[in-house]
Protein backbone atom coordinates (compact mmCIF):
# COMPACT_ATOMS: atom_id res chain seq x y z
CA UNK A 1 0.00 0.00 0.00
CA UNK A 2 2.85 2.43 1.03
CA UNK A 3 4.99 2.06 -1.94
CA UNK A 4 2.23 2.07 -4.35
CA UNK A 5 1.00 5.67 -2.31
CA UNK A 6 4.60 6.41 -2.69
CA UNK A 7 4.48 6.04 -6.83
CA UNK A 8 1.63 8.21 -6.64
CA UNK A 9 2.74 10.78 -4.68
CA UNK A 10 5.93 10.90 -7.38
CA UNK A 11 4.09 11.47 -10.33
CA UNK A 12 1.95 14.08 -8.42
CA UNK A 13 5.26 15.99 -7.67
CA UNK A 14 6.46 15.83 -11.06
CA UNK A 15 3.23 17.01 -12.30
CA UNK A 16 2.83 20.02 -9.75
CA UNK A 17 6.70 20.69 -11.14
CA UNK A 18 5.65 20.71 -14.61
CA UNK A 19 2.64 22.58 -14.14
CA UNK A 20 4.16 25.52 -12.28
CA UNK A 21 6.95 25.55 -15.21
CA UNK A 22 4.50 25.61 -17.76
CA UNK A 23 3.01 28.97 -15.68
CA UNK A 24 3.41 32.84 -17.55
CA UNK A 25 5.68 34.34 -15.42
CA UNK A 26 4.57 38.14 -14.50
CA UNK A 27 6.89 39.20 -17.41
CA UNK A 28 6.61 36.10 -19.66
CA UNK A 29 10.37 35.43 -19.72
CA UNK A 30 10.02 31.82 -18.62
CA UNK A 31 6.98 30.73 -19.34
CA UNK A 32 6.10 28.62 -22.49
CA UNK A 33 2.72 27.36 -22.21
CA UNK A 34 1.37 31.13 -22.41
CA UNK A 35 1.00 30.66 -26.27
CA UNK A 36 0.21 34.55 -28.25
CA UNK A 37 -3.17 32.85 -29.03
CA UNK A 38 -4.79 34.92 -31.67
CA UNK A 39 -8.07 37.15 -31.54
CA UNK A 40 -9.77 33.68 -31.55
CA UNK A 41 -11.64 33.13 -28.51
CA UNK A 42 -11.26 29.89 -26.69
CA UNK A 43 -10.07 27.73 -24.05
CA UNK A 44 -6.96 28.33 -25.03
CA UNK A 45 -6.00 31.31 -25.23
CA UNK A 46 -4.10 33.75 -23.06
CA UNK A 47 -6.13 33.76 -20.48
CA UNK A 48 -7.96 30.13 -20.81
CA UNK A 49 -4.51 28.66 -20.48
CA UNK A 50 -3.43 30.32 -17.65
CA UNK A 51 -6.85 29.59 -15.80
CA UNK A 52 -6.55 25.95 -16.16
CA UNK A 53 -2.85 25.66 -15.26
CA UNK A 54 -3.92 27.36 -11.87
CA UNK A 55 -6.91 25.49 -11.46
CA UNK A 56 -4.34 22.26 -12.29
CA UNK A 57 -1.87 23.57 -10.15
CA UNK A 58 -4.53 23.65 -6.91
CA UNK A 59 -5.99 20.55 -7.54
CA UNK A 60 -1.96 18.73 -7.85
CA UNK A 61 -1.30 21.00 -4.58
CA UNK A 62 -4.13 19.65 -2.86
CA UNK A 63 -3.46 16.07 -3.81
CA UNK A 64 0.32 16.45 -2.84
CA UNK A 65 -0.56 17.61 0.68
CA UNK A 66 -3.25 14.96 1.19
CA UNK A 67 -0.54 11.98 0.13
CA UNK A 68 2.49 13.30 1.81
CA UNK A 69 -0.26 13.57 5.25
CA UNK A 70 -1.17 9.72 4.50
CA UNK A 71 2.19 8.93 3.94
CA UNK A 72 3.45 10.18 6.95
CA UNK A 73 0.34 8.50 9.21
CA UNK A 74 1.74 5.12 7.50
CA UNK A 75 5.01 5.83 8.39
CA UNK A 76 4.50 6.38 11.97
CA UNK A 77 2.50 2.97 12.61
CA UNK A 78 1.23 2.46 15.79
CA UNK A 79 2.63 5.74 17.64
CA UNK A 80 5.11 3.88 20.08
CA UNK A 81 8.27 5.27 19.97
CA UNK A 82 10.38 3.20 18.09
CA UNK A 83 14.62 3.36 19.09
CA UNK A 84 17.49 1.13 19.26
CA UNK A 85 18.48 2.56 22.97
CA UNK A 86 14.78 1.58 23.92
CA UNK A 87 15.64 -2.04 23.04
CA UNK A 88 18.65 -2.34 24.80
CA UNK A 89 17.59 -2.74 28.55
CA UNK A 90 19.79 -2.60 31.56
CA UNK A 91 21.56 -6.02 32.00
CA UNK A 92 20.81 -7.96 29.06
CA UNK A 93 24.32 -7.84 27.79
CA UNK A 94 25.86 -11.21 28.82
CA UNK A 95 29.21 -11.54 31.04
CA UNK A 96 31.39 -12.52 28.38
CA UNK A 97 31.35 -9.30 26.11
CA UNK A 98 31.26 -7.39 29.44
CA UNK A 99 34.75 -5.64 29.87
CA UNK A 100 37.06 -7.54 32.53
CA UNK A 101 37.17 -5.40 35.54
CA UNK A 102 40.99 -6.15 37.50
CA UNK A 103 40.63 -7.57 41.01
CA UNK A 104 42.35 -5.44 43.86
CA UNK A 105 44.87 -3.31 42.94
CA UNK A 106 46.99 -2.86 39.89
CA UNK A 107 50.46 -2.76 41.39
CA UNK A 108 51.12 -6.31 41.95
CA UNK A 109 50.42 -6.95 37.95
CA UNK A 110 53.89 -4.66 37.47
CA UNK A 111 57.07 -6.14 36.72
CA UNK A 112 58.64 -7.60 40.04
CA UNK A 113 55.27 -7.85 41.85
CA UNK A 114 55.88 -5.52 44.55
CA UNK A 115 53.48 -2.94 45.42
CA UNK A 116 56.93 -1.08 46.90
CA UNK A 117 58.48 1.94 45.40
CA UNK A 118 61.57 0.99 43.37
CA UNK A 119 64.56 1.60 45.28
CA UNK A 120 67.46 3.56 42.73
CA UNK A 121 70.83 1.89 42.05
CA UNK A 122 73.75 2.62 43.72
CA UNK A 123 76.33 4.61 41.22
CA UNK A 124 79.27 2.42 39.82
CA UNK A 125 82.57 3.55 40.73
CA UNK A 126 85.71 2.92 38.84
Amino acid sequence: MASVLLVIHLIIAIGLVATVLLQRSEGGALGIGGGGGGGSGGLFTGRGAANMLTRATAVLAGLFFLTSIVLTLLARGDGSPQSILDAITPGSQNEESAPAKPSGSVLPQLPGGESEPAKPEAPAQN
